[in-house]
């Protein structure tokens, strides 16, 4: 796609910068899985990274990210709203463009981005969770995937919320083939996505307690039964330590 060869260009080479020279980092992470009550089960236990993001990277972007965000700054400005206000910052790591969206604007900027005849982002592939325990007041990210077949480029969207407000406003009337991502990223994360037609548990079972892909929820699953064994959780079996 021209988005990627583009972004080749633009560093000269396809090799990744390393995550910890700048960003945000968000917390320490020991071990692996993130077992920490039981014995270490995958030998990986002495393990110790730090968790970074990204940080907001500053003008210019380089290549055609520089066209888009202007792009779409203009068209915001034209309807009265102010870029900074909903766009909270701009992510340009890996030769990928990541515009950060205040939740209460995401539907407007969808939309721009969708309709606006120098942007065309026609499709979005799709939303994904994620849980972050470190990133306090936003532990929620949602991830939207944009591609414009007109134009030939990808871009993301995400967006943020903190464990104690899960809402974020639902992409279906912009983009309808999010309806079943935003019910699995709903069942999984407990991310509440405002206005959508229908948002019900896809994979888990109507009844089932937590989300199990956040963070925080409990490791060890439940017990398998197999031609009259039982087969322990992950945190209960032997200890390689």
């Amino acid at each position: 796609m021209t988005g990627n060869n583009n972004g080749g260009e633009r560093n000269g080479n396809a090799v990744p910068a390393p995550r910890d020279t700048g960003g945000e980092a968000i917390r320490v992470r020991k071990g692996m899985f993130g077992a920490n009550n039981g014995g270490d089960t995958s030998g990986y236990g002495g393990l110790i990274r730090t968790i970074t993001l990204p940080g907001a990277a500053s003008r210019p972007y380089g290549g055609w990210f520089d066209e888009v965000a202007d792009e779409l700054e203009g068209a915001l400005e034209e309807q009265d709203l102010l870029p900074e206000h909903a766009i909270e910052h701009t992510v340009v790591d890996r030769d990928e463009l990541t515009f950060h969206i205040a939740r209460e604007h995401l539907v407007r900027v969808a939309r721009t981005l969708r309709d606006d005849p120098a942007l065309r982002f026609e499709l979005c592939t799709g939303v994904s969770g994620v849980h972050f325990l470190g990133d306090k007041g936003r532990e929620l990210h949602a991830v939207y995937h944009l591609r414009s077949l007109t134009h030939g480029r990808i871009i993301r969207l995400e967006v943020s919320a903190p464990d104690s407000d899960p809402h974020i406003p639902s992409l279906v009337e912009v983009y309808p083939t999010n309806d079943w991502h935003e019910r699995e990223a709903y069942d999984f994360f407990g991310i509440v996505f405002d206005g959508h037609p229908a948002l019900t548990r896809i994979m888990m079972p109507d009844d089932w307690q937590g989300f199990p892909q956040r963070k925080d929820y409990p490791l060890g699953g439940i017990a398998v039964e197999y031609k009259g064994a039982q087969i322990p959780a992950p945190d209960q079996r032997r200890s390689y330590s």
